[in-house]
């Protein structure tokens, strides 16, 4: 595990350039994220050229965990698990943090630490991570943003005293840092590895990385977690580069029959399917060519009023809206809802957070992140919605025939 001892340290940089560097060597990488995000496991993806898993503790259960590290981890050289936040930041103090996936493993954790302006201080910091809880095993550090050869010298020294393994470093380059968008990274641009992966190799020390990171025993296992159990069901899913693209990819492996298609450019074909997924993304950011789609939103709005299932979250849910206000105008989405959703700048409010709610004896968990609002009175909920700590909150569940809608990206739709 890639950890660190808080956000803005670099553990994405470093995890995506080990990810490519050791492919590069010839490895089989299989990727993970801990936690919600969709966004960094894009990245993983290209990098890899295979999907990556979340794995999240709220979400999930700590056996379901446990089960998609062994199941899409198997056929791997090495596993790569990128962390979150900082190593021990959860919901609820360390649950549901990359810690506690840690712990739940057995995996061996690599902080990358930000040495910025520090040198000796850093003895302090390495130590308390150490040794505050001791079920979690450090193994070796990455210093980032090092200034010179005799800036890591003294980080060495610190490395020697806290009894933990240097790994190497990352001198201080402002070309390493990704452009950001929103919460997340700009998975819009094209970022290169190549200038990454000459300074790993030249900074850190990779085979010693792989050689103390050895996994324990205690990822051993008894039964069979290899055997993914589809649901029988058959679905269509929308997607695009952008505009629908935050699917966790256990969802997808659940299905037993999946197609997809492109709502800017692709009518949907809905022979043979029994649910239309629209996942969440940026559709504020291609309003134009969505509504241009004119013979795609009107196939969509004849399937919702037919009876057809629908399950829309955060972005999909937007398109199924009447409209989106942009700072560019107005533009038609797919009325099936009657609601309108603003995308001004000026209306711009950050709602964030786990979600969690039951509805018809099910209990749905999942996460919610977008700056988007409903114009108007928000739309009454057909459940109410609590967040981690079981604190109720006001996103609205939506339910017209058979379709199911929020802002929530849920982890398990069926």
């Amino acid at each position: 595990m890639i950890a660190a001892p808080m956000s803005g340290s670099g553990k994405t940089t470093v995890a995506r350039g080990l990810m490519a560097l050791l492919r590069q060597k010839g490895y089989v990488i299989q990727p993970f994220k801990c936690g919600p995000d969709y966004i960094d496991t894009k990245f993983h993806e290209v990098v890899c050229g295979r999907p990556s898993i979340n794995l999240d503790t709220f979400m999930a259960t700590p056996t379901h965990v446990h089960e998609l590290f062994m199941r899409y981890g198997k056929d791997a050289d090495v596993c790569v698990l990128e962390g979150m936040m900082g190593l021990f930041d959860g919901y609820d103090r360390d649950k549901g943090s990359s810690s506690e996936i840690a712990r739940i493993l057995g995996a061996p954790i690599v902080l990358v630490v930000d040495a910025k302006s520090a040198a000796y201080s850093m003895a302090a910091l390495l130590q308390g991570f150490i040794n505050f809880k001791r079920d979690v095993r450090i193994v070796g550090v990455i210093f980032n943003k090092v200034g010179s050869a005799r800036h890591f010298q003294m980080l060495q020294q610190v490395c020697e005293e806290s009894g933990v393994a240097c790994l190497g470093y990352l001198p201080r380059d402002g070309a390493l840092e990704l452009g950001s968008r929103y919460l997340g990274l700009d998975f819009s641009e094209q970022h290169t590895t190549a200038p990454l992966v000459t300074l790993l190799e030249e900074h850190v020390d990779w085979e010693r990385l792989l050689q103390i990171s050895a996994l324990s025993p205690a990822v051993s296992t008894t039964h069979d977690e290899n055997t993914l159990h589809k649901n029988g069901q058959s679905v269509l899913i929308a997607r695009n580069a952008e505009s629908f693209s935050f699917i966790y990819q256990e969802t997808i492996d659940k299905f037993s029959t999946v197609r997809f298609f492109d709502p800017q450019t692709e009518v949907p074909d809905f022979h043979g399917i029994d649910m239309l997924y629209l996942p969440g993304g940026y559709p504020e950011k291609h309003l134009e060519a969505l509504a241009r789609a004119e013979a795609t939103r009107e196939a969509i709005r004849s399937y919702a009023e037919s009876g057809g299932k629908i399950f829309a979250e955060c972005g999909g849910m937007m398109y199924l809206c009447r409209n989106i206000v942009s700072d560019n105008g107005t533009f038609p989405m797919c009325d099936v809802l009657p609601y309108s959703i603003s995308a001004r700048r000026t209306d711009r409010r950050l709602s964030l957070g786990y979600r969690q709610f039951m509805l018809n004896g099910k209990e749905y968990r999942g996460h919610e992140f977008h700056y988007t609002q409903f114009i108007g009175e928000a739309p009454q909920s057909v459940a109410q919605v609590y967040n981690a700590k079981g604190d109720p909150v006001c996103t609205p569940i939506i339910r017209y025939k058979n379709v199911l809608a929020s802002y929530t990206h849920l982890y398990d739709i069926v």
